[in-house]
């Protein structure tokens, strides 16, 4: 089996994506969505509101949340730190129209940003920025239950070699 084969192979027993877009403005959100469907099996979601977000990010796993920097209810680092708290391994990416370095700062500081894009923005390289978001999303997911099964392994050996020492003594 070819390296080609095997990662398509593992793309396919895994479900698509899921990428949560917030912005205040619904032009970019149908803009986006409309991208990333032609482009790509993603499953997208956009928002305007950053509750109606909130509350999905409780119910469903994503693998990517993008959100705009300046919105009405809430800042873009604001709703991206409640959606860390949400989802800790999901890729966070904020989308802004404001060059402004010292929010970029804060938001990588702040809620572990994965990626700051500018407006407008190149639709292949946020293309290239998601896929590369989801698979960070995936490769962390992968490993947290790598661990949890190392975890679950060390403490069946803890059992044995407990058990194995009361037999002898």
């Amino acid at each position: 089996m070819t390296a080609t084969e095997k990662v398509y192979s593992t793309a396919e027993s895994e479900p698509e994506p899921t990428i949560v877009i917030v912005d205040d403005e619904e032009m970019v959100l149908t803009s986006l969505s409309a991208y990333l469907t032609l482009e790509t099996d993603y499953n997208v979601v956009t928002f305007t509101d950053v509750d109606e977000a909130l509350a999905y990010l409780e119910k469903h796993p994503v693998d990517v949340v993008v959100s705009d920097y300046l919105m009405p209810k809430m800042d873009g680092i604001k709703f991206l730190a409640r959606a860390k708290e949400l989802q800790p391994e999901t890729s966070r990416v904020l989308l802004t129209g404001h060059a402004d370095k010292q929010s970029a700062i804060e938001a990588i500081n702040k809620v572990g940003l994965f990626q700051y894009i500018e407006k407008p923005w190149d639709n292949a390289a946020l293309l290239l920025v998601i896929r590369n978001a989801c698979d960070r999303t995936r490769l962390l997911r992968s490993l947290q239950s790598k661990i949890q099964q190392l975890d679950e392994a060390h403490a069946n050996l803890k059992t044995a070699q407990s058990q194995l020492i009361r037999a002898f003594l």
